[in-house]
């Protein structure tokens, strides 16, 4: 959207929200109640700003598919919890919202066979269109997530569409 990257400051709801999700204990919780598979798997939430969320994926034998590599579906999870966290922390002090994925896609570029980071740093980009959005307007946004292994080599990238509609 814009070239140039200004600061965004976080407010108190965000920052709850954030310190809750870098706390063990309340992540797990979470995740326990809203989304089992993410400790099954055992995802890390190791950052969440205003600017990027990263989590890791494991390779073990919970992630391991019997071609010896990590099953495409842990990584779309590990994939969209980077997106979808950073989307919880930009809505957590702008009013309500309702957030919806309405298209995903994938791409795989190597053999995922190691703990896998997934970044997606595009916080600029949708506090932007969250704060453009009047009560009862819905904007879209096609936000990415890197997946790399612990080289720096690129296995996977993923294409999420969240939907957003501001409600009263």
């Amino acid at each position: 959207m814009n070239a140039q990257k200004t600061q965004i400051a976080l407010k108190s709801g965000a920052l709850a929200y954030q310190k809750k999700m870098r706390n063990p204990f309340y992540f797990w919780t979470g995740m326990l109640i809203k989304l089992p598979s993410a400790v099954f798997w055992g995802f890390r939430l190791r950052e969440l700003d205003a600017e990027k969320c990263v989590v890791t994926l494991p390779y073990s034998w919970r992630t391991q598919n019997p071609f010896k590599s990590i099953y495409f579906a842990a990584m779309a999870g590990a994939g969209e919890l980077s997106t979808g966290a950073l989307c919880q922390l930009a809505i957590s002090d702008l009013g309500r919202y309702a957030m919806l994925v309405v298209d995903f896609r994938a791409e795989y570029y190597k053999k995922a066979n190691q703990t896998i980071t997934f970044t997606c740093s595009q916080g600029q980009d949708l506090f932007l269109l969250l704060q453009s959005l009047s009560v009862n307007e819905t904007g879209k946004l096609t936000m990415i997530s890197s997946g790399k292994n612990p080289q720096g080599e690129e296995v996977a990238r993923f294409y999420v569409t969240w939907s957003f509609k501001r409600k009263a």
